[in-house]
């Protein structure tokens, strides 16, 4: 089995399984706590806002729908048919489109870009969940899909996260709730140095134009009742002038 089809079998059963109440999924926070605080850090930097914008690795579209109010055209993109399933049961209205995309398999990035033209892309917390084989190939498909003019915001965890995973994980009652599914089905995230990402940007030929931290947050709980976050690290990133 490559690695790609044990990726794209592992997130077709985690999705199959997760309940389509909001909140239920460990990342699936309100968009006033990520989409909102990215597309202000965003925004400065998009040079054409009439461009589609692609919402790469939607899951079951809580964001997607969030964007789908402030772009003038949005497609949620993503690898398993069974998280489009939710974004679609949650989306009656078609605020958003939705399409099956594995942005790291050559050409399919290329063949979206040419129905759409340049876009511009949102990326929470993928990459470090991608297998190391397909993070470069990613970066490359983001690329395509920027084109000329689109512009990337992409946000990950940082190596500070992976302690504080490790340690929900054996915790002596187990992980979470919401984190148990994560691993039950093999897609722990993987251990991404922040120098790295940047690196896959630029060898796909974009410049990064800003970056900063910003917690990522989680709809899972600690056991004196705060909210799970996450260190992670945004950039925003595009074709040099």
């Amino acid at each position: 089995m490559s690695v790609t089809m044990r990726y794209r079998e592992a997130w077709e059963g985690f999705w199959s399984e997760a309940p389509d109440d909001p909140g239920a999924v460990f990342w699936d926070a309100d968009p006033k706590v990520t989409a909102a605080l990215h597309l202000a850090l965003f925004e400065p930097h998009v040079v054409d806002s009439g461009l589609a914008l692609v919402d790469l690795g939607c899951g079951n579209g809580t964001q997607t729908r969030y964007l789908a109010d402030r772009f003038r055209h949005v497609v949620g993109v993503d690898l398993a048919a069974a998280a489009l399933d939710h974004a679609r049961r949650a989306d009656p209205a078609g605020r958003a489109a939705y399409r099956l995309l594995d942005a790291a398999e050559k050409g399919a990035a290329e063949t979206l870009h040419a129905e759409l033209g340049d876009a511009n892309v949102y990326m929470r917390g993928v990459l470090h969940q991608c297998e190391p084989a397909d993070r470069q190939p990613l970066a490359d498909g983001i690329a395509a899909l920027l084109g000329e003019r689109g512009r990337v915001f992409l946000v990950e965890l940082s190596e500070a996260a992976r302690p504080v995973l490790g340690g929900l994980a054996q915790s002596p009652a187990g992980p979470p709730p919401k984190l148990a599914p994560i691993f039950r089905h093999g897609i722990a995230p993987g251990d991404v140095a922040d120098d790295a990402v940047p690196a896959y940007l630029g060898a796909a030929g974009l410049t990064v134009l800003a970056s900063g931290e910003l917690p990522l947050v989680t709809t899972e709980t600690a056991p004196d009742g705060t909210w799970i976050e996450l260190p992670s690290k945004w950039l925003v990133a595009g074709r040099a002038a």
